[in-house]
């Protein structure tokens, strides 16, 4: 399950969370001090309850007051209802835009259940890359998302560094997100999307400028040519078994529907945030892909142990 919620009671790390950090607590003030007194108007309640007398029904005093203080009661409740409604709006307004012009643009897409990462290139189109479940920004500046959806509705949500957006199809709809310092913060999907919603997580990777700018120049470049006798084997697997869905930059696999692998064996996470990147978890994932993500459009794929080691050669070279 993930940690997002708990990071969001935690702190926030950036200007677009800060605000609405401050607005749930304020919130969540308000509605224990609701509870808090509705339970002691309960507790003087049952205390005050008189039996009545044996042989009779009890007659009702005349009002002492009671209308008075559910007029007043009614009134301070509106008035905090409505000091909150206030409250939650002026918060929006403060999230809506980044106090500057972002200098960086990403597109988030969701599919049922993991995230497409375009990074698009205005200027140059051919230094456009793409990427999966871990987007990089570099902190102190705000980054502009603009978010689609490919299936099913489904909702953008790194609670450390902004609010909830929801991604609907056949609509882009628009967030910032601004990390203040370098970190890994956690995202994940929060509208309920199918049975493998609850595994729909992503990482937002915050780094130094310069950081960013080597990650960046490393993804640009298409997949290192294979050198081992291993990794050409597992290449030719690749192209025969997973190429219809996965695309890797500088080779023949061009598929669409799954995420691209051309750096694969950067990336911390594996199937959307299931399983550390590691050349034993990724056979895992390839060969138990049903049993580990059930309904994911993944297949669990029978491989021999000759072409397993040779299949994770391969994707071990997708640096």
């Amino acid at each position: 399950m993930s940690l997002a919620p708990l990071q969001y009671l935690t702190d926030a790390a950036g200007p677009a969370a800060a605000p609405a950090y401050r607005l749930g607590w304020a919130l969540m003030a308000l509605v224990s001090a609701v509870i808090a007194i509705i339970a002691v108007l309960l507790v003087a309640a049952i205390a005050r309850r008189r039996l009545p007398p044996p042989g009779g029904e009890e007659k009702l005093p005349p009002d002492a007051g009671g209308t008075k203080w559910l007029v007043i009661g009614t009134g301070l409740s509106s008035i905090a209802l409505f000091a909150a409604l206030v409250y939650a709006m002026a918060t929006l307004d403060s999230v809506a835009a980044p106090p500057r012009e972002p200098p960086l643009t990403i597109v988030v897409t969701s599919y049922d259940w993991w995230w497409k990462i375009d990074y698009p290139d205005a200027l140059d189109p051919s230094r456009a890359f793409v990427t999966a479940n871990e987007i990089h920004i570099p902190t102190g500046v705000p980054v502009r998302v603009e978010l689609k959806s490919a299936d099913v509705i489904h909702t953008f949500w790194a609670p450390k560094l902004a609010g909830k957006t929801e991604m609907i199809p056949g609509q882009t709809n628009v967030q910032w997100i601004q990390a203040d310092a370098p970190g890994v913060y956690r995202g994940q999907c929060s509208q309920f999307c199918g049975a493998q919603h609850a595994h729909m997580a992503f990482e937002v990777v915050a780094q130094p400028q310069e950081a960013f700018d080597a990650w960046r120049d490393a993804q640009r470049r298409g997949a290192a040519a294979v050198t081992t006798p291993d990794a050409r084997t597992g290449q030719r697997i690749f192209g025969e078994r997973c190429a219809g869905c996965h695309a890797v930059r500088g080779t023949s696999a061009a598929g669409m529907q799954a995420p691209d692998l051309t750096h694969l064996a950067s990336r911390r996470l594996i199937a959307a945030g299931q399983m550390t990147n590691t050349p034993e978890h990724r056979l895992d994932w390839i060969e138990h892909a049903q049993r580990i993500k059930p309904d994911s459009l993944m297949p669990s794929m029978r491989l021999s142990v000759a072409d397993a080691a040779a299949l994770s050669a391969y994707l071990s070279t997708l640096q």
